[in-house]
C-alpha cells in the first residue's frame, strides 16, 4: 500500500499538471485549427473623372498583392456599371500594303499571346487594340497601341512585349494564321460588340490598380472589359484621325517577313536574320539630352551583325526619329556627340530611321562583316591631308615647311550631329616661284552615309 501523499507533494503535482495543459493546450489549438478564411470587400478609391479638356493618363500596368483566389473573390464582388455599352464603329484600316501588313502582324501578335488560340478572346482583344488607337490618349498606330512601353523591362500595355514571351514562346504556323485572319477582320470592319468602347482588360485573377478609377463593362470568358468613367469612355471620344506609318518592330520578325526590315523585303537573300539573343537583350540607355541618340559598344561574340539591326530598331521603339551607332572595339565607343573623324572611321554599324523623309536603313562596315549586298555597306572612310604644289625648283626645305603648314591644318571637325558629311576645302597659299605657277586647290574627301 502507498503511503499517502504529503499536502505539499499534492500542491506541486497539481501546479505541474497546470503548467503542462496550460502549454500543451494552446498547442493543439493552434495546430489543429482550421485555415483562417479571409474575407476580402471590395473598397473602390475615390474615382477621379478626367475633365474633357484633360487627356486622361495611360497608368503603367501594377498588381494588387492578391493570390489568384483572392483576386477572382475580389473582382467579383465589383459591379458591372449601370446604362448603356454601345458598340464601336467598324475600323478600316489606312496605309499601303506594307503598312497594312505591319499592322496585321502587330495585332496577330497581340491576340495570340494575349488570348492564346481562342476566337472569341481574340475578337475581344483586338476589338481593345482598336479602340485604342482611335483614342488620343494611346499611340496613332496599331504596332504603336501594341508595343507601347516596350522599350521598358516594366511598364508595357501588353505584357508579351517586355517579358521576354516572343523568345520563350512560339506558336505553331496554323495557329499564327488564325490570328492573322481575326486580326484582318478586325482591321477590315468587324467589330465585337460584347466590349464596346473598353480601352482596358485584365484577367479575372489579378487586380490591377488602375482597375477602381474605370467601369467594368464586360466579361469575356476570364477577361474582364472595363472603359474611362466619364467623358473619355463614350463614342464621341473615339475620333482621333489614325496614321499609316507603322514602325518596323524587330522582335515580331520570327513571324512577320514584313517586320524584317526594307532590306529584306525588296531583297530576301540579303535581308536581316533573326537573332533571338538582340530580341532578349536588354535596351540600351539613349544619351542624356539627347532621347533620339544612341551610342553603343557590340560584342560580335554575343549578338551577330544581323542582331545589331535588331536590337538597334527596339532602342529606337516608336520614335519618328533616331539613330543608333555601333563600334566593336570599346577603347574607340564615345560617349558624346559630335564624333571625331578617327571615331566615324572606326564605327562598326550605323542605324538612321527619319520617318518624315521615309528613311529608315542599317549599315554595316563591311571590313568586319561581310554583307551579301553593297548598299548595306558603309562608305570606306578616306581623310586626305591638303598638300600645296611645289615647282620642282623649290628648295628642299620649302617643300618641307609647306608640309608642316599644311599638316597643321588637316583637321577636319565633326558635324554638328556627329555624322559623317562633306568635309570643307582647305585653302592653302600658293607657294612663291619663278616663273610664276598656278597652284592647283588642295584635294578634301569624306562623304559618308554612316548615319
Amino acid at each position: 500500500m502507498l503511503p499517502p501523499l504529503r499536502p505539499g507533494h499534492m500542491l506541486r503535482a497539481i501546479v505541474l499538471l497546470i503548467a503542462a495543459m496550460a502549454i500543451l493546450i494552446p498547442a493543439l489549438i493552434v495546430h489543429f485549427a482550421p485555415p483562417v478564411v479571409r474575407h476580402l470587400v471590395a473598397h473602390p478609391l475615390p474615382t477621379r473623372v478626367v475633365p474633357q479638356a484633360e487627356v486622361p493618363p495611360v497608368e503603367p500596368v501594377a498588381f494588387e498583392d492578391l493570390d489568384p483566389d483572392e483576386a477572382r473573390a475580389f473582382n467579383a464582388s465589383v459591379p458591372f456599371v449601370e446604362g448603356p455599352n454601345p458598340a464601336a464603329r467598324p475600323f478600316r484600316l489606312p496605309g499601303d500594303a506594307p503598312q497594312q501588313a505591319r499592322a496585321i502582324d502587330c495585332m496577330a501578335a497581340a491576340v495570340l499571346y494575349e488570348a492564346g488560340d481562342d476566337p472569341v478572346g481574340q475578337r475581344a482583344v483586338a476589338q481593345v487594340v482598336i479602340n485604342r488607337v482611335r483614342h488620343p490618349a494611346f499611340p496613332k498606330t496599331i504596332c504603336g497601341v501594341v508595343f507601347q512601353g516596350s522599350e521598358r523591362p516594366t511598364g508595357c500595355q501588353f505584357t508579351f512585349t517586355c517579358d521576354g514571351a516572343l523568345v520563350r514562346h512560339h506558336w505553331a504556323d496554323a495557329q499564327w494564321a488564325r490570328a492573322r485572319s481575326v486580326a484582318m477582320a478586325a482591321l477590315n470592319g468587324a467589330v465585337f460588340r460584347p466590349v464596346g468602347h473598353a480601352t482596358h482588360y485584365h484577367t479575372n485573377w489579378v487586380v490591377p490598380y488602375w482597375q477602381s478609377s474605370l467601369d467594368k463593362i464586360a466579361a469575356v470568358n476570364t477577361h474582364l472589359f472595363f472603359r474611362w468613367t466619364g467623358w473619355w469612355g463614350t463614342p464621341p471620344a473615339f475620333n482621333r484621325h489614325v496614321s499609316a506609318d507603322e514602325p518596323i518592330i524587330a522582335a515580331l520578325a520570327a513571324y512577320s517577313e514584313a517586320h524584317r526590315g526594307i532590306d529584306t523585303v525588296v531583297a530576301p537573300e540579303g535581308g536581316v536574320a533573326v537573332d533571338a539573343a538582340a530580341a532578349a537583350a536588354p535596351l540600351p540607355r539613349s544619351l542624356p539630352g539627347d532621347a533620339n541618340s544612341f551610342l553603343l559598344t557590340l560584342d560580335p561574340a554575343t549578338l551577330s551583325p544581323d542582331g545589331f539591326a535588331q536590337l538597334a530598331a527596339r532602342a529606337c521603339a516608336d520614335r519618328p526619329y533616331c539613330k543608333v551607332m555601333g563600334w566593336t572595339d570599346p577603347t574607340k565607343t564615345p560617349t558624346a556627340l559630335p564624333l571625331q573623324p578617327a571615331q566615324i572611321a572606326a564605327m562598326s554599324f550605323s542605324y538612321l530611321r527619319d520617318q518624315a523623309h521615309g528613311y529608315d536603313k542599317a549599315l554595316w562596315n563591311c571590313r568586319e562583316f561581310r554583307r551579301s549586298l553593297p548598299a548595306q555597306c558603309m562608305k570606306a572612310q578616306t581623310f586626305l591631308t591638303a598638300v600645296a604644289v611645289v615647282p620642282e625648283n623649290e628648295a628642299p626645305a620649302a617643300v618641307a615647311a609647306g608640309a608642316q603648314t599644311a599638316a597643321a591644318r588637316s583637321s577636319v571637325p565633326a558635324l554638328p550631329d556627329g555624322l559623317a558629311g562633306v568635309r570643307r576645302k582647305v585653302e592653302t597659299p600658293a607657294a612663291k616661284s619663278s616663273p610664276p605657277t598656278k597652284t592647283p586647290p588642295p584635294v578634301a574627301t569624306g562623304g559618308s552615309e554612316a548615319r
